[in-house]
């Protein structure tokens, strides 16, 4: 009987979004087009994000922008034209983004960030997360506290001539599908389960058998030999493949393979040092109604690890692609399947028992959700960010004189500069080098001079940062806003579908030498 087809919507769906749908699936996708987002000020840097989570498919966004396009908007945003200069800046990118995708929903509010946040600072309760750029210090703080406040993910970023950069805010964030790019195998070869046991030992040894098993029948030789439960360094290991090799008698795949595979079929199963931080952690210990599902499901697995499983983690169930016969292989991915589903069936009813004693529905943590976790459990992270506000008010002065220390030419003198940069437009109402090139930047070397003198730090501020600012007077390259545009999508993207893990905290770009920092403040 053949498979009902697909409806035309859903092929249609798959189709367009085809190579999103490789990175972060139909449950990624799903949490995208559940998000509604919202952009303070229409520059080049915000129209260009936007650009790159409309494409593929950002559930909806609102603009917030009181101004009018300008012949200096025309210069370096694509998404204004000749018919665009008096008109108001939020409608005309509002519409000319939304045609770049239909289905996604989209609004505008003519209206000053700082008339929202006086008279309606609820409207941004509504919004999964918030971008930014061109704001004024004191609107910065203020936005940036009140988004801390209802923790909303907050995204704060510019763009000045050859100079970019990006500022992530949120209180903690929780990533389940890290994707790392070496992941290690959970195969407990050494301490196998009573099942795998019972197949791999009733099992005989051929060229048509996956290399796990070949692996299996050669470490149980190593074992009795060495004494020792698996190989830890490389002469052992050496030792292993040896007892394999001679074994080969002709091209035998599996064999080959399992001689490859010795490095890293081993040591899965046990939390990693990051890990057992998250395990220890008070929040997993100290549940409340107000407690983050994902430390009600931490929680579970370490009951289920300390009470159910001996200490070790829950199977993934996967194992690698590997030559064998169609049988052989089947029969082994069974065996570890429905091992990984005995034991993600475990943490649910553990999970469900949580959700009973705190009062809370039974359906915020479903089978499907329990299975990932238990999945991808081995690599998941918590990460715990800082408010700007806060950054501003008492500023990381250690690592900012670190960095400095360790690079005299440390991207780290951008965002010095940039600091200065706020100060100034605070002070004088207007970018540095709009008017007077030379005398702006003057100030802004004196500003940047003072900072670095009240954090203690004694090192001296590069002149060429303060140059670089004001001979732009505040304007923006567009090629430079299309490539950090992209940057920050990808990171407020990790953030909306919980996949990937985002910068923890700070990007800065400098276009001059195409060089890149990430700094934690």
């Amino acid at each position: 009987m053949s498979s009902p087809a697909l409806s035309p919507e859903l092929s249609e769906k798959n189709k367009k979004y085809d190579r999103q749908l490789r990175l972060w699936g139909e449950h990624g996708q799903s949490l995208l087009e559940a998000a509604q987002l919202c952009l303070v000020n229409v520059s080049a840097l915000g129209t260009e994000i936007l650009k790159n989570i409309v494409l593929p498919g950002i559930g909806g966004f609102t603009i917030v922008d009181s101004g009018l396009v300008t012949e200096e908007d025309i210069g370096c945003n694509f998404f204004f034209d000749t018919n665009s200069v008096g008109q108001s800046r939020a409608k005309c990118s509002k519409q000319l983004l939304q045609e770049m995708n239909p289905d996604v929903s989209s609004d505008y509010l003519d209206e000053s960030v700082e008339t929202i946040l006086s008279n309606n600072p609820e409207f941004f309760n509504s919004f999964k997360v918030v971008i930014a750029s061109s704001l004024k210090e004191k609107t910065l703080l203020t936005l940036s506290r009140m988004l801390w406040a209802q923790n909303i993910p907050f995204v704060y970023c510019r763009s000045i001539g050859f100079i970019a950069s990006a500022r992530l805010q949120y209180k903690e964030h929780f990533v389940i599908e890290t994707h790392p790019d070496n992941k290690q195998n959970d195969l407990r070869l050494e301490q196998p389960f009573d099942s795998l046991k019972k197949y791999l030992d009733n099992i005989e040894l051929t060229h048509k058998v996956p290399w796990i098993v070949v692996v299996y029948k050669f470490l149980k030789e190593w074992q009795t030999t060495s004494g020792k439960m698996a190989p830890s360094n490389y002469k052992e290991k050496c030792e292993l493949k040896k007892l394999i090799q001679n074994a080969i008698t002709k091209e035998e795949e599996n064999y080959e393979e399992a001689v490859k595979a010795i490095n890293s079929c081993f040591g899965g199963g046990r939390p990693s040092a990051k890990l057992l931080e998250i395990l220890n952690s008070p929040a997993s210990n100290q549940l409340s109604k107000e407690t983050n599902v994902f430390w009600i499901l931490v929680r579970s697995v370490k009951d289920f690890m300390e009470e159910d499983n001996n200490g070790w983690l829950p199977l993934p169930g996967t194992i690698p692609d590997m030559t064998a016969d169609t049988e052989n292989y089947i029969n082994l991915q069974n065996v570890y399947r429905q091992k990984a589903l005995n034991d993600a069936d475990l943490v649910y009813k553990r999970a469900q028992q949580y959700l009973r004693e705190l009062n809370l529905p039974s359906d915020l943590i479903t089978d499907k959700d329990v299975k990932v976790f238990c999945r991808e459990f081995s690599t998941i992270s918590a990460l715990k960010g800082t408010c700007i506000a806060d950054e501003y008010e008492k500023p990381s002065a250690n690592v900012i004189a670190g960095e400095i220390e360790a690079a005299p030419n440390s991207l780290m003198m951008i965002y010095i500069a940039l600091r200065a940069l706020d100060k100034f437009e605070s002070e004088h109402g207007t970018s540095p080098g709009d008017i007077y090139v030379e005398s702006d930047t003057a100030r802004i070397k004196s500003i940047a001079h003072k900072f670095l003198n009240e954090w203690g730090i004694t090192a001296s501020f590069n002149d060429e940062w303060a140059h670089e600012l004001c001979r732009y007077g505040g304007a923006e390259i567009h090629t430079v806003s299309a490539f950090m545009g992209g940057c920050v999508a990808q990171e407020i993207i990790k953030l909306i579908t919980k996949q990937y893990i985002p910068i923890n905290n700070t990007f800065i770009y400098n276009a001059i030498t195409s060089e890149s920092a990430v700094f934690k403040l």
